[in-house]
């Protein structure tokens, strides 16, 4: 008798273990490191980020610009507003740091589209430089801007990144977000005052409290045990001396990376070429919405072991 339960039991665990993973409800994170290079990224002790690219798959050489426009600045401006559109320049309108003339209404953040397929899905922004809250965040539930002001700015961006991975662990409790885009700052502005290179310690230094945080917020998803989540890591640019402006011809500045990570993650390395556009219909895709061709996004599907919806 006493075995009988056993099995019977054993039987129920099992059962309870298979629908629990059927019953996964799918979410994504887009995790935005400013100003990283990859080859500084494979030089500093970066454990989650590693783990990260161990469980999915990975470009260092993923393009901020396509073929078809070139005439934005390699800078932050065009190189955020590219990844949360999933459009290059021509169309989301904006080619420098100053915003002058988005088009955003038109070529939206990337919340619009899962708002749109899914009304009740919650959708959190968490970053800490300005703009991004400003011009470019829409249909965002919550949307915080951490930004502080200090004497270095270094130190701005250090408190700043950090206030903000507080803020995704906590909201990744309260809200259970179906869309999460949490932007670092610290790297880009350490690049920009010690320089962009592997060999910079206060850069490398920079990624490592950048791969800190990240096993903070790595902790908190997986234990979201009834959630399954994919994660997306890219850069705006890469960097060259303390800069990165103008460097349509350097490789050094125009190659970010893509991770696309999870269960529902390819494993390897891109045999073809990606780009930062490509981050926005892979989310999208991997929550089963269907890409719209009027949305006119430049962006494809890479990396994922799923067929993309069709409308």
């Amino acid at each position: 008798m006493r075995f009988l339960l056993t099995v019977v039991t054993l039987i129920s665990l099992c059962a309870t273990s298979t629908l629990s993973a059927a019953e996964k409800t799918k979410h994504v994170l887009l995790l935005g490191i400013d100003g990283c290079r990859f080859d500084a990224l494979t030089k500093a002790n970066t454990p989650n980020l590693d783990k990260l690219i161990s469980r999915g798959i990975y470009s260092p050489t993923a393009l901020i610009q396509g073929e078809r426009y070139r005439k934005s600045d390699t800078v932050s401006g065009p190189g955020w507003s590219s990844i949360n559109t999933g459009v290059w320049a021509d169309k989301h309108g904006v080619i420098d740091n100053g915003f002058g003339k988005p088009n955003f209404e038109k070529y939206p953040h990337f919340f619009h589209y899962v708002k749109l397929s899914q009304p009740e899905a919650k959708t959190v922004s968490i970053v800490d430089w300005t703009p991004i809250e400003k011009y470019i965040v829409s249909s965002a539930d919550v949307s915080i801007d951490t930004t502080e002001y200090k004497k270095s700015v270094v130190e701005q961006y250090d408190i700043a990144d950090e206030k903000g991975v507080n803020d995704a662990i906590r909201l990744l409790d309260e809200v259970h977000p179906t869309a999460l885009m949490l932007y670092q700052g610290i790297v880009d502005e350490s690049g920009h005052t010690f320089g962009f290179h592997p060999t910079v310690p206060e850069y490398i230094s920079a990624i490592e409290k950048v791969d800190q945080r990240v096993g903070k917020v790595l902790e908190a998803i997986e234990k979201q045990t009834d959630e399954e989540w994919l994660i997306v890591v890219t850069s705006d640019h890469g960097g060259a001396g303390k800069g990165h402006g103008g460097g349509h011809t350097n490789p050094d500045i125009m190659h970010s990376f893509l991770i696309v990570s999870g269960a529902g993650a390819e494993q390897g390395k891109f045999d073809q070429q990606v780009y930062i556009v490509d981050a926005v219909p892979t989310l999208l895709s991997y929550l089963g919405i269907a890409i719209d061709d009027q949305w006119e996004l430049d962006g494809h599907v890479v990396g994922l072991k799923q067929k993309p919806a069709t409308p």
